[in-house]
């Protein structure tokens, strides 16, 4: 069962210290419910159960979990009837795998290592950090408290957090692994367990939550969502992609994340903060224009917004962070028009590896991937992410970037896709089979030798490749791959050799060896609609973003796909994102220009909105004629001109977020 999700969302933590007294002492059912309803906020996620193991509500069952200093006696319940008085949902929060007071109580429910040692926060270090194994008996304990909570409070919602595959050695799992014919010794065996776990878990959850409460919605938090998902898809009604920029996340990892999670067919929120930093920093405030950005992307990408905060362990709200929160879901409400009921048009697709790293391991994004949704953002093409179980018939191109193996099934797709007329890009060591000694289709355009000998070493872009770049030798920082053109494929760029590798025994410099000159192997080749990088080309650009990486990229995406949907003069910082909406007989487009900066050592900020002017837009035309433009809210007129296949326009004016609306008249 999926669900329709509000466009303004918040996410109230409330992780409160035993050692805090007053809790709720100032809590106030009715300014905290119009605090929230002045803000424009349509949801809140209230804490039934926080991560120090606390609860906020009269328990009957575990009264001794409740918080010690909780004067509030039904804090959870008074903020559920306040805000339902005023139509603002309620989500309730309940940790899953963190939870002091359980971690203390019941050291033996904790995961452990292969020497036996509980993972994650040690004897003498500040922090919850440990982990629940969901395979103990802890398991009949977040039931028992689940169903309690189902029980006795009008629920809208619940929201499992912290729900990560451990690779563990606890008792329960050599128990069950054992009952299972598992090799406990195994480490892949172990990681493969582990990640089974989670998934029964979570289906088992969602069965159990069901036999009380038959429309709440339902979802499971890791911090990331990606195509490990899919095994245990049918337990969510809908995805929140945790995302803080200014946290470990940073400002790539929600656009690449929800241009694959858009796909799934569940309803999706992208989750900021109105944090400086992250989760917990209290007093602290994101820049305005830092939030606007992240919510207004959100929408971009067909995305509601949530915006996470923590209460006061007194229970007052700060009025500071609303009228911040508010200045912005003020902008949210007056875009939602054009927001709902789209649906992204979209032409090509980046293949992720995600799906065959190590089993048990959580995930983030790949650098390959990063990379990728850089070069194809900033060159404003429209495009998502995929995996090898995504329908590919609705794309014309598809990278593989850097290390999406070759997997039999992987290959069939792509083998098929080339059938129907698709396009390709892939680098590195993408396409080399599992034995890793070849390529394993036979439509590529080059044959493996093995690792490139020299790194760096230099590319040469021959002038069919070349564009604007200068002809001469580029550094490719990452090492390659030396590969053999097959016959009848062209050769597009070169690579010329250092005089030899930097070694202790013969350096040169700084840094690096310069070429010799010497062309020893491709390194760009080109077979009909298959272009192949023998470097991860992906990779550095998003380590080190050379802009000869992304420029060549781009000119290989010209050769094979010179007609693309979007085209638009304008500086790639800008972020341009095409949807449609049926219903209306409408394109709407979102133009974001915002620019994170490294202001700091930890992390990138936003902290001002750049104007453009006099962007000039040029759209291939779909089945439908373009027949007038507006910019909205504002419903200020543009005039088209079309001709020769595509609608052409200029936006005058951009400060930080536009939509453009593009009515269709039907042929």
């Amino acid at each position: 069962m999926s669900a329709s999700l509000r466009y303004r969302q918040v996410h109230l933590d409330f992780h409160t210290s035993e050692d805090i007294e007053g809790i709720g002492r100032k809590f106030d059912p009715g300014p905290f419910a119009e605090t929230l309803s002045a803000a424009h906020v349509g949801s809140v996620t209230c804490f039934a159960r926080c991560h120090h193991g606390w609860l906020y509500y009269p328990s009957k069952a575990f009264p001794e979990r409740v918080h010690p200093h909780l004067e509030r006696p039904n804090l959870l319940g008074d903020q559920i009837e306040a805000c339902h008085e005023r139509d603002i949902r309620v989500p309730i929060y309940i940790t899953v795998q963190w939870d002091y007071f359980t971690a203390r109580q019941h050291p033996e429910w904790l995961t452990r290592d292969e020497n036996g040692v509980i993972e994650g926060t040690q004897e003498g270090e500040a922090g919850f950090y440990q982990f629940q194994a969901v395979n103990s008996p802890y398991l009949d304990f977040l039931k028992a408290q689940t169903r309690e909570v189902l029980e006795m409070l009008p629920v809208d919602g619940l929201f499992f957090d912290i729900v990560q595959p451990r690779t563990d050695y606890s008792e329960w799992t050599r128990k069950q692994m054992e009952e299972e014919g598992i090799d406990m010794e195994d480490p892949h065996a172990r990681a493969v367990f582990g990640a089974e776990v989670i998934q029964r878990f979570k289906l088992d959850m969602t069965a159990f939550v069901r036999q009380f409460n038959s429309e709440c919605t339902i979802f499971y938090n890791a911090g990331h969502i990606g195509p490990k998902i899919r095994r245990s898809i049918d337990a969510y009604t809908h995805l929140e992609l945790e995302s803080l920029p200014s946290a470990q996340w940073g400002y790539l990892h929600f656009p690449a994340t929800v241009r694959y999670a858009r796909n799934l067919g569940l309803d999706s929120l992208g989750m900021t903060g109105k944090f400086h930093t992250s989760w917990g920093d209290f007093h602290s405030f994101k820049n305005r224009e830092a939030l606007a950005f992240e919510s207004f992307q959100a929408l971009a990408f067909n995305a509601k917004c949530s915006i996470g905060d923590q209460l006061h362990p007194s229970g007052v709200m700060c009025p500071h962070t609303y009228r911040l929160i508010g200045s912005v879901f003020a902008e949210v409400e007056a875009k939602e028009p054009w927001c709902r009921g789209a649906e992204p048009l979209t032409e090509m697709a980046i293949m992720t590896p995600e799906e065959f790293e190590r089993p048990g391991d959580h995930v983030t994004l790949p650098e390959s991937v990063q990379g990728a949704v850089r070069i194809l953002q900033e060159g404003h093409h429209q495009f998502d992410v995929v995996d090898s179980a995504s329908d590919l018939s609705k794309y014309r191109l598809l990278i593989l970037p850097d290390d999406v193996p070759g997997e039999p099934q992987v290959m069939r797709k792509i083998d098929s896709f080339l059938d129907e007329g698709g396009s390709l890009i892939l680098s590195h060591r993408s396409g080399v089979n599992p034995a890793g000694n070849a390529f394993a289709s036979d439509r590529l355009c080059v044959d493996l030798v093995g690792a490139a000998p020299f790194s760096p070493d230099f590319l040469f872009p021959r002038e069919e490749i070349r564009g604007n770049l200068p002809p001469t030798a580029h550094v490719m920082y990452e090492q390659g791959t030396e590969v053999e053109p097959r016959l009848g494929a062209e050769i597009l760029a070169d690579v010329e050799v250092p005089y030899f590798n930097r070694t202790a025994e013969h350096f040169c410099s700084h840094a690096h060896t310069p070429s010799s000159g010497e062309y020893k192997y491709p390194g760009v080749v080109q077979d009909g609609s298959v272009i192949y990088f023998a470097h991860p080309i992906f990779t550095q650009y998003c380590r080190n973003a050379p802009k000869w990486c992304k420029e060549l990229v781009l000119n290989a995406v010209r050769r094979l796909f010179p007609d693309p949907l979007v085209q638009v003069d304008c500086p790639s910082s800008m972020i341009v994102t095409l949807n449609r909406q049926v219903e209306e007989d409408r394109l709407v487009m979102h133009l974001l220009h915002y620019i994170p900066e490294r202001r700091g050592e930890r992390f990138d900020i936003v902290e001002d909105a750049i104007p453009l002017y006099d962007i000039r837009f040029s759209i291939r035309d779909p089945n439908e004629k373009i027949e007038s433009i507006f910019l909205e809210p504002r419903s200020m007129a543009i005039v088209p001109v079309n001709a020769n296949g595509r609608t052409r326009f200029t936006v005058p004016f951009l400060q930080g977020h536009q939509i453009v609306s593009l009515q269709l008249k039907k042929r």
